[in-house]
């Protein structure tokens, strides 16, 4: 007697994520959208150094490691916001023509769909932005006054790439929900410069991101409350959170 076998296929549910996250990654990090960012933070980078080193040298004064960086990482960060939000907000909105043929005729359900672009284009943006900074870091520890601690920039990184994990978050939620690039785009600014306009209306003990770079200095040399540091953190995880709660809701139930 002949035993017939039979041959079981596991289908892993995680596969169509997966395949969205690598194809985005490597088409994110192929863009001209990110290859002109990282262009421009290396040579506003460069050149922010080699003019400051060139007065430090004129003077004979040395400068505050510290005061430089501090500079230079939110400039990195928060200079950069508009290929950010370019590169944010078109993570769906760009490919909404082949959306529905990616959900409808291969298996992806809406929400793999979104989180893969939700977390290649934060990995991309937040990986990149801690590889500049720990350059800057490193090379401003040579070049200026080293006043720098190791705690103090790791804590300052973390800061900065918070705000930006939160900026990519909105960006690409409001991308999915929006009807074309142009309008999402439009909406982000309008909700970014509104939403700071009214923390700006805070009282300086509460922890906004306006309060938190101006302090960055500080922070580099490790002088900073960890209360604050701790609440900040948990503030920006919360509302990226709350971001792809509603990019998950809102783009499950849009016509694609």
């Amino acid at each position: 007697m002949n035993a017939t076998a039979t041959t079981r296929i596991r289908f892993n549910p995680l596969l169509p994520y997966w395949a969205v996250l690598q194809t985005d990654l490597r088409q994110t990090l192929r863009s001209w959208v990110y290859r002109l960012w990282v262009f421009v933070c290396v040579l506003a980078a460069g050149g922010f150094m080699i003019y400051k080193v060139g007065i430090q040298r004129e003077l004979g004064v040395a400068q505050s490691a510290s005061v430089q960086t501090a500079h230079l990482l939110s400039g990195t960060g928060v200079g950069g916001l508009g290929l950010i939000a370019l590169l944010a907000v078109s993570a769906i909105s760009s490919e909404r023509s082949s959306v529905a043929d990616a959900v409808l005729c291969r298996g992806i359900s809406r929400h793999q769909y979104f989180l893969a672009k939700w977390h290649a284009r934060v990995f991309v943006v937040v990986s990149t932005f801690v590889v500049l900074a720990a350059a800057i870091l490193t090379l401003h520890d040579f070049l200026f006054d080293p006043d720098l601690t190791a705690a103090g920039g790791a804590v300052a990184v973390g800061l900065v790439a918070l705000m930006l994990t939160v900026i990519v978050s909105w960006g690409v939620t409001i991308g999915a929900l929006a009807s074309g690039t142009v309008t999402g785009i439009t909406l982000f600014w309008v909700l970014l410069y509104g939403g700071l306009a009214l923390l700006s209306l805070l009282p300086v003990s509460y922890s906004t991101p306006e309060h938190l770079l101006s302090l960055l200095k500080n922070i580099l040399k490790s002088q900073y409350d960890s209360s604050r540091m701790v609440e900040f953190a948990g503030i920006a995880l919360t509302s990226s959170v709350a971001a792809a709660a509603v990019g998950l809701i809102g783009f499950s139930r849009k016509d694609v």
